[in-house]
């Protein structure tokens, strides 16, 4: 694989990831753009695992807290950050059971660049209505075991290529009255657990294959995907935090318009 081609995947995945547009949306029009091939999985693991990293890197304060507020609750001492820990626990429930299910029985059937184009539109205008009708009224101190059920029964959707996970937890989170901010906040928290799902059925795919190629070109994508993935959530933490929803949903409909236009016109 080219060197070009490992950093359009890193790059594409790093940013995506994160960013309210979807990552399979993107990588399904790079491989029609380009011919490339499918990056294969010892490339995909590495991908995830850079973007898990990214996450870790940017909230260690957040994750540090958790782990120390488990440990005051091992000591029978009530903290807010255990609890923290829990929400992220409930929310992640019913993306695993939902992942195994389209793992198994649908595979790659979902990824259509029709159904891509029309997932982009449709849940660019839920984004925009979910930001403009979401109260401001909650932080993420406000947090319940309700909420964090319904972002993650939010996630679950996000197996529908072109949905994007951060998209839709955020989508939830805003109406249920949640701050811009935290509801990102929030839902790069829930990616950790996801992600590294993810990223250890991926990776146990990947031994039970036996394959040991690569590894020079899965570095390559890991780093590039954590460093573009660190950047992407910097930025959108600090755009949120002065602004809305509204570039990213005008970028989800011309992007979903133009994946359309290549379906049914073609280049």
């Amino acid at each position: 694989m080219s060197l070009l081609q490992l950093v359009v995947l890193a790059v594409v995945q790093g940013l995506t990831e994160f960013l309210p547009v979807s990552s399979s949306g993107h990588l399904i029009l790079v491989s029609k753009l380009t011919g490339w091939p499918d990056q294969g999985l010892a490339l995909d693991v590495a991908a995830h695992v850079g973007t898990l990293v990214a996450v870790l890197i940017y909230f260690w304060r957040d994750i540090g807290r958790m782990a120390h507020g488990l440990l005051q609750f091992a000591r029978g001492k009530r903290d807010p950050w255990a609890m923290m820990a829990v929400y992220l626990a409930v929310g992640t429930v019913p993306a695993l059971v939902v992942g195994y299910l389209v793992d198994r029985y649908a595979g790659t059937a979902l990824r259509s660049m029709e159904l891509v184009g029309w997932t982009f539109i449709l849940f660019g205008i839920v984004l925009f209505i979910a930001d403009k009708i979401g109260l401001t009224i909650r932080r993420l101190e406000h947090l319940r075991v309700g909420h964090a059920l319904a972002i993650g029964l939010a996630q679950a959707i996000a197996f529908i290529p072109g949905v994007s996970r951060s998209g839709i937890t955020m989508v939830a989170a805003r109406l249920m009255g949640f701050e811009r901010a935290d509801a990102a906040r929030f839902s790069f928290l829930l990616s950790i657990p996801a992600i590294a799902a993810g990223g250890i059925w991926k990776g146990r795919e990947l031994l039970q294959t036996g394959s040991t190629e690569a590894l020079h070109e899965a570095a390559w994508v890991f780093g590039l995907s954590a460093l573009t993935g660190f950047f992407a959530i910097a930025f959108l933490m600090s755009w949120l935090r002065r602004s809305t929803f509204t570039p990213f949903v005008i970028y989800r409909l011309l992007f979903g318009g133009f994946l359309l236009y290549l379906v049914y016109v073609g280049l």
